[in-house]
């Protein structure tokens, strides 16, 4: 896959439109999800998949070949959807109106034969309190745990991606993970 991928992103440095559309074939759905998974909000995450992409377009002539392409991909939306989680935390007022809030979110919309309406309804919920507990991690430790449970990426790939040591990425996942664990007991 590797070899594949740099041919393609060699052809797409060149350019190549359809070479950079087959890498945005490949990383579409993995950018979007680590966008949902950190920001919760599927607009946001689309968002953040797309700008990924522009960036990375627009920056082809600076990528480093001597580093895997998904790494370089990946840090763009981490770095991006970290950005948006800031911005959010300073827009936040006490006097701001709050808008509709969607009752559901992706996981109730699915088709689900064989399931009664209670499993369905406990599994959303469940679904809805990993997204929350997930959502009020730090931003560091979020990204750490959504790229390594999420996305299974190794420690060093995960450490390229966030540019900290691996030990920093072990103690963040080791950290996220205990309060998750503190976040989920606090609901039951």
């Amino acid at each position: 896959m590797e070899l594949l991928e740099h041919r393609i992103v060699k052809r797409a440095q060149k350019g190549d439109r359809l070479a950079f559309g087959e890498l945005v074939e490949i990383y579409k759905d993995k950018l979007y999800n680590l966008g949902y998974r950190m920001l919760g909000n599927p607009q946001e995450a689309e968002d953040v998949a797309q700008e990924a992409f522009l960036r990375a377009y627009a920056n082809l002539n600076k990528y480093n070949a001597n580093h895997k392409f998904s790494t370089w991909i990946y840090r763009i939306a981490t770095n991006l959807c970290i950005d948006r989680m800031r911005k959010k935390k300073a827009d936040y007022s006490l006097d701001a109106e709050t808008g509709g809030v969607e009752g559901g979110d992706m996981y109730s919309r699915l088709a689900s034969p064989g399931r009664t309406p209670e499993e369905d309804a406990v599994r959303n919920e469940t679904h809805r309190e990993v997204q929350t507990a997930i959502e009020n991690l730090p931003d560091n430790y979020r990204a750490a745990v959504i790229l390594k449970y999420m996305h299974d990426l190794s420690l060093q790939e995960i450490a390229d991606i966030l540019e900290v040591p691996v030990s920093t990425v072990k103690t963040r996942i080791h950290r996220g993970r205990e309060a998750l664990r503190a976040g989920l007991k606090a609901t039951q």
